[in-house]
């Protein structure tokens, strides 16, 4: 299987190679017509991927062949942000506006939220009324959230409306965001069923569809975080999702399609903020500068940190320099607390992340994880102290050596799981994302104290100082 999968890797980037090559040439060559004609045949998700590697002379360049024609309503919502941003931003509002009415309502209000406020209002103003009311209220809605990545055109019926009036309805229905199901709403708009359908087709021409339809909707409100969005469709396999208000009006729908970005979005930012790199997806297609500045500020942690081990270490300066063995252990103390701490709170924010974990069970989880601690604490405790027992057995008090080393690493360990477990709970009930917590807090704060913990022990026990 992974063989195959590498095939197909390979296969990608060879086809990508080929393609960015074949454009590249037909531009030095200026073969506007061959150009046209390779842009056309050239999927639109293919083309965003070749943006990422066109230099910016090259995208204007080709750019200005994809707006003459029809897949530029979805190349653009393909793009990574920033090129996106960096494409229209030069253009003026009636252009953006030829551009964004190939696009849909809701990828429509994503790319008018990425430029900047006093260009977006003038490509509002450019817009008619009827659609620009429609923008401001989808652009008002957190980027986030169901509103902020709804569809605003979900195929409803009325439940009196009769089998047979549906399906017509549905064969004439050209606007319709992608028809996975049937909403079914009453006479003031609101959710009251849905029909799937393979019901739909099955049913008796002359029956209502509010005798046959599913009256126990899975819905979702506006304000609902797109990570939540995301659970309720994978937990009950569905393929779209309604979107309602307060008063459970019918707004729009989520597709499974939207719910794989967001998916995808969540997951770049979990890891990018579990490595303590902030949560910027388009990380790489900042500048070199940019990028720095962005990382810094994470870092700062994990300096600090560091900072609080030098003056530990130096606290028992006297201590090493009579037993220099003891600093031979520092690295793997430090490494193996800030190992077992990450894994540990990599396994509560993924288990947050798909509900697996809840936090009115927080306890037997964090109990759980401490137990996985003592285990395995004891288990390299014994396995170190053995290690530095035959190592340094030339020391006055070998025996010793190893107890404090075993000590050291259990108590190490056991600290790195309660904090890798305890801190994304917390964080999570006070509403902070919990993958902020797995990144330099969690290594730095283990650090410090299992070298702490460390030099106490040994200090107990050696009676050095």
């Amino acid at each position: 299987m992974n063989a195959m999968q590498n095939n197909r890797s390979e296969m990608l980037h060879a086809e990508v190679n080929v393609l960015l090559d074949t454009f590249r040439r037909l531009l030095r060559r200026r073969a506007r017509t061959n150009l046209e004609k390779l842009t056309i045949k050239t999927h639109p998700a293919d083309l965003a991927l070749l943006f990422r590697h066109f230099s910016d002379e090259e995208r204007q360049q080709v750019f200005t062949v994809i707006q003459k024609t029809e897949t530029v309503g979805e190349f653009l919502p393909e793009l990574d942000e920033s090129i996106v941003e960096a494409l229209l931003e030069p253009l003026d509002a009636s252009a953006v506006v030829i551009l964004l009415e190939k696009v849909s309502a809701d990828d429509r209000a994503d790319i008018l939220n990425l430029l900047p406020e006093e260009k977006a209002n003038s490509v509002l103003k450019a817009f008619d009324s009827e659609e620009s009311e429609e923008l401001e209220e989808l652009m008002s809605y957190a980027p986030d959230t169901a509103g902020g990545i709804m569809s605003v055109d979900p195929f409803s019926l009325s439940e009196n409306t009769t089998a047979a009036e549906a399906v017509t309805n549905i064969q004439s229905s050209e606007d319709a965001e992608m028809v996975f199901y049937l909403y079914v709403t009453d006479e003031k708009e609101k959710l009251t069923g849905v029909v799937s359908l393979r019901d739909l087709v099955v049913a008796p021409p002359n029956s209502t569809l509010k005798s046959f339809m599913l009256t126990n909707v899975v819905a979702v409100t506006t304000d609902t975080d797109q990570e939540e969005v995301a659970r309720q469709v994978s937990r009950y396999n569905l393929l779209a999702i309604p979107v309602v208000d307060a008063d459970n009006t019918l707004l729009g729908i989520v597709t499974v399609d939207d719910v794989v970005d967001v998916i995808r979005e969540e997951a770049t930012e979990d890891f990018l903020q579990m490595a303590g790199i902030g949560k910027d997806r388009e990380i790489l297609m900042k500048s070199t500068w940019e990028n720095a500045r962005l990382r810094l500020p994470w870092l700062f942690a994990s300096w600090i940190g560091g900072t609080a081990a030098v003056y530990i270490i130096g606290w028992y300066q006297e201590m090493l320099t009579s037993i220099v063995a003891l600093a031979a252990f520092i690295p793997v103390i430090v490494g193996m607390g800030g190992n077992i701490g990450t894994q540990s709170s990599t396994i509560i924010i993924r288990g947050i992340a798909t509900g697996r974990v809840q936090l009115a069970q927080a306890s037997k989880v964090i109990l759980k994880e401490i137990g996985v601690g003592v285990l395995l604490g004891v288990f390299y405790g014994i396995l170190l102290g053995i290690v530095a027992y035959f190592k340094f057995i030339d020391i006055e008090e070998p025996m010793k050596l190893g107890l404090v080393v075993g000590l050291a690493i259990f108590a190490s360990m056991l600290i790195a799981t309660s904090i890798g477990t305890l801190v994304p709970i917390l964080l999570r009930k006070v509403d902070v994302d919990p993958a902020i917590a797995s990144g330099p807090f969690v290594t730095t704060s283990t650090d410090v104290l299992g070298i702490l913990l460390y030099f106490i022990i040994a200090n107990s026990l050696l009676h050095t100082i």
